[in-house]
Formats: C-alpha cells, sequence, structure tokens
C-alpha cells in the first residue's frame, strides 16, 4: 500500500515505522491511525522482519490525537458529540484495539525510538513498545486531564505495570511533564542518548535483536507478555466506557472550547 502519513521502512531484518505528520507533531487523525494499522498488519505478516522501531518524523514523537479531530475541534471528528453512548464507546474501541493493543501483541520486539514530545495517546503509543530509547530532547506528558478527558490508550493500565501504582497516579492526577533524565530514572524511558545519537542507537539495538533466534524471540515476547496483558482486554472496556462519560461531558466541550480560544479551562464537574 502507499503511505502518506506514515513511512515504513524495512532493512536488515528491522522494519521503521515512522509517524510523518511532523508539520502537527505527527498528532493523530483518521489518515494516521488508518495507515498505522495497515503497516503494522504488513510488519506482522513479514516473516523477513524481526524487530520494529516506532518514531515520529520532525522534532516530536507523538502529540496524542489531533485536536482537530475531535467534536469541537475543528475538523473532522473522529467521533461525535451527536453519536449515541454504545457508538462512541465502539469508537473508542476501535481506537484501543487498532493501534496500543496491536503494537502490543506484536509477534516482533518493538522499540520506540522517542525523538521528542510523546504526549497523550502518543504517551500510549511508547508505552505500548517494549523497549524505549528517548533523546535528551524527549518529553513526556498527559495532555487529558486539559480537555476534560481521561488518560488514552491504555495508559491507566500501562503506567501502573511500568511505575509502580503512586508514581503513576501523580502523573495521571497532576498531568505533570516527565523530561527525558526523569524519564529514565523512573522507568519511562530504558536509555536516553543525545539526539543525534538516537536513531544510530535504536538501530543497533534493532540490530542486535534481529541477529537473535527469531522463534525464540517470538515466543520468548509471548512468555514476557502473557501475564502482563491477562487483564488488559476488560481493563480497555472499562475504559472506554469511562471514556465516553467524559466525551459526553460539558467539561471536555469546555477543554476543547478553551483549547481554541487558547486560554485556561474552567471545569464545573458537569
Amino acid at each position: 500500500m502507499g503511505y502518506e502519513a506514515v513511512i515504513l521502512h524495512q532493512k536488515n531484518h528491522v522494519a521503521t515505522i515512522t509517524m510523518n505528520r511532523p508539520e502537527v507533531l505527527n498528532a493523530l487523525n483518521n489518515q494516521l491511525m488508518e495507515e498505522m494499522r495497515t503497516a503494522l498488519k504488513e510488519v506482522e505478516g513479514d516473516d523477513e522482519v524481526r524487530a520494529m522501531i516506532l518514531t515520529g518524523s520532525g522534532r516530536g514523537f507523538c502529540a496524542g490525537q489531533d485536536i482537530r479531530a475531535m467534536p469541537g475541534g475543528g475538523g473532522q471528528p473522529l467521533l461525535s458529540w451527536e453519536e449515541s453512548p454504545e457508538g462512541i464507546r465502539d469508537g473508542i474501541l476501535s481506537i484501543l484495539f487498532g493501534l496500543a493493543f496491536r503494537i502490543m501483541k506484536l509477534s516482533k520486539p518493538t522499540i520506540a525510538m522517542v525523538n521528542g514530545v510523546a504526549a497523550g495517546a502518543g504517551f500510549g503509543l511508547a508505552l505500548s513498545c517494549d523497549i524505549r530509547i528517548g533523546s535528551d530532547k524527549a518529553r513526556f506528558v498527559l495532555a487529558s486531564d486539559k480537555i476534560g478527558l481521561v488518560p488514552p490508550l491504555g495508559l491507566t493500565w500501562l503506567l501502573p505495570r511500568v511505575l509502580g501504582y503512586s508514581k503513576a497516579a501523580e502523573i495521571v492526577f497532576t498531568g505533570s511533564p516527565v523530561g527525558a533524565e526523569e524519564a529514565e530514572r523512573i522507568g519511562i524511558l530504558n536509555k536516553v542518548v543525545p539526539a543525534t545519537e538516537l536513531e544510530r542507537e535504536c538501530m543497533a539495538l534493532g540490530q542486535q535483536i534481529a541477529k537473535g533466534p527469531p522463534i525464540a524471540n517470538k515466543l520468548g515476547k509471548q512468555l514476557l507478555g502473557k501475564e502482563l496483558l491477562r487483564d488488559l482486554e476488560s481493563h480497555l472496556e472499562t475504559m472506554a466506557a469511562y471514556q465516553t462519560i467524559c466525551h459526553l461531558s460539558k467539561d471536555h466541550r469546555e477543554g476543547i472550547a478553551a483549547w481554541r480560544e487558547k486560554r485556561e479551562p474552567h471545569f464545573q464537574g458537569r
């Protein structure tokens, strides 16, 4: 397939999926998400691929969902406020299982090459990968609290498993950004390297993995993830229900309006 919002490259058994909307820090819209789903299927079905790298073009990894793709954001919304709660829930689940869950269930080891900001759903995409290497410019942000939503893309399931409950709770409830050094210290990143060395470092790691036994790596990943993923599906079902409630709230509409008007939101718990 021909891609526009994604660049798919394969060399020496390592596939690289690059989110390619640099003008908006690779924010997720319909096209990017659909092309990512297709690219992930292609990687999964390619027996020549033994490892995958996920990254973003330009100066960001992924700024999360494009606000313009939200209702009231000024563009073509992924979900509508006029949709039924069931329709919203199904749409959220489609996004969850099409991206984060698919990355986690990929049979090949995955590396997130975090070159800049990973916000909201972008944070979730990074945590969905097995290993995360970041540049000294990497930054992780939960932006959902600014627009009246719960953290997206399985983050409330992933963060406690990566960081422990208390640190995850601090990030979720405060929305405080996490810089590269702190991300390495608390376990969001496996390693931080200078921006000029990031691609070389990730490719070297990908090559090291690709040189290993493909069958053993595939089965080893299944063993590592079997217990970790046991309850993910039920968690995502609940998360989709909660996100539906938030999606229909006045606070969410206020968050979108405040973003467009470049002002602080005034949430009222409705």
